[in-house]
């Protein structure tokens, strides 16, 4: 039977949407089912994100059964910034057929030509702060919730749809119970009297931290400027995840590098994994996933970098060492063994700081795929 394409358009569609992947990587060790209320909450109209992205979504249908799923968006604030006309796809699931692959990436690609693009890139979502990039090693390795999670059969299916790389990043394990050397020790000692920076330790998040989060997220938009596919957080977005993510940061685990007139210029930022706790949850929240979420946040071996980065007048005068280090000392005392790196573009000069550390090992890569869908190619 030929496959078919149905966009969502109800709520019970929208259920059918966001619960295709579980049943897709049902008994899968590594994969971790994102929480349905967030998934409602991204696709809601609410999102401000969705103030400057037109969203589609549709589900594969073959035999009657829900064979595959994905999203279209129309980021336009990314074509302005970057000069160009591409129409994103993401959220991004099928069963191991090219005949399902090609009908819903022909779907966006279709909606993307209608609208006069040319090209096509993803898996993306609608900003840097939702899950992007397909995974294409360590398939036997379990991530942090913050990325997706495929079967290795999607790198050759996209492949036979035309598709090319068009960014890698990477990921790193690193022993987190390393000491900070003494030199570090001393080099950072000088780096923050010369530039009259400092360091704080937090230990209260709505007191200490609270009062920087904004200035963090400037920050953020600052130091991520001119990375691929990275568009600057609106104000509305800023509020809209210091509401969604804020409450469950650790303040211990938060390291802020500030200036002599009280601005950020540097940050890191880190949590327990709470990757198994998702897995317990099984995407709800009630009656139990809190808990297993809660029990993470305060009983953990295993760490999560999220984000990490330092303003552009700040790059390249050593900074970033003094974040890393208050973390390194931080999951000393905690007795975190392991970490895990956040996705970093390969290339980048930040990837080499993990060379720093004795036993690092890179254990993912994911990449973001495109291709031309101009009609006059």
């Amino acid at each position: 039977m030929s496959v078919q394409i149905q966009e969502v358009v109800t709520k019970k569609e929208l259920n059918k949407f966001i619960q295709f992947p579980n049943r897709l990587y049902k008994g899968n060790p590594y994969y971790i089912p994102a929480l349905n209320m967030d998934e409602r909450k991204t696709f809601s109209t609410k999102n401000p994100s969705r103030e400057y992205c037109n969203l589609r979504l549709w589900l594969a249908y073959k035999d009657n059964k829900i064979v595959g799923r994905i999203a279209g968006i129309i980021n336009t604030r990314a074509n302005e910034l970057f000069k160009q006309k591409k129409v994103r796809f993401g959220w991004f699931d099928t069963i191991n057929d090219i005949e399902v692959c090609r009908a819903l990436v022909n779907t966006v690609e279709q909606w993307g030509l209608e609208n006069n693009l040319t090209e096509i890139h993803g898996p993306l979502g609608f900003t840097d702060m939702d899950k992007e990039c397909l995974l294409v090693k360590g398939f036997d390795v379990l991530s942090s919730t913050s990325n997706w999670y495929n079967y290795e059969y999607y790198i050759e299916l996209l492949e036979k749809t035309g598709f090319k790389s068009e960014c890698e990043w990477i990921q790193y394990e690193i022993p987190a119970s390393q000491p900070v050397p003494d030199k570090i020790e001393r080099i950072n000692e000088l780096i923050k009297e010369k530039y009259k920076l400092k360091v704080p330790e937090f230990k209260s998040l709505k007191k200490e931290i609270m009062p920087y989060a904004r200035k963090f997220f400037h920050a953020l938009n600052a130091s991520f400027e001119g990375l691929y596919g990275f568009v600057p957080l609106t104000e509305k977005e800023i509020d809209w995840y210091l509401k969604q993510y804020f409450p469950f940061l650790k303040p211990q685990f938060i390291s802020l590098i500030i200036d002599e007139m009280d601005e950020i210029a540097g940050f890191g930022v880190s949590l327990p994994s709470l990757s198994r706790a998702y897995q317990k949850a099984k995407g709800r929240l009630f009656p139990f996933g809190w808990y297993h979420l809660l029990r993470a946040l305060h009983k953990y071996d295993y760490i999560d970098l999220y984000m990490n980065g330092v303003r552009p007048e700040w790059q390249h005068k050593g900074i970033h060492s003094l974040y890393y280090a208050q973390m390194n000392k931080a999951y000393i005392k905690y007795n975190v063994q392991k970490a895990l790196t956040n996705p970093q573009i390969d290339g980048n000069e930040a990837v080499k700081i993990w060379e720093k550390y004795e036993g690092y090992k890179e254990v993912i890569r994911r990449r973001v795929y495109g291709k031309d869908i101009s009609p006059l190619k």
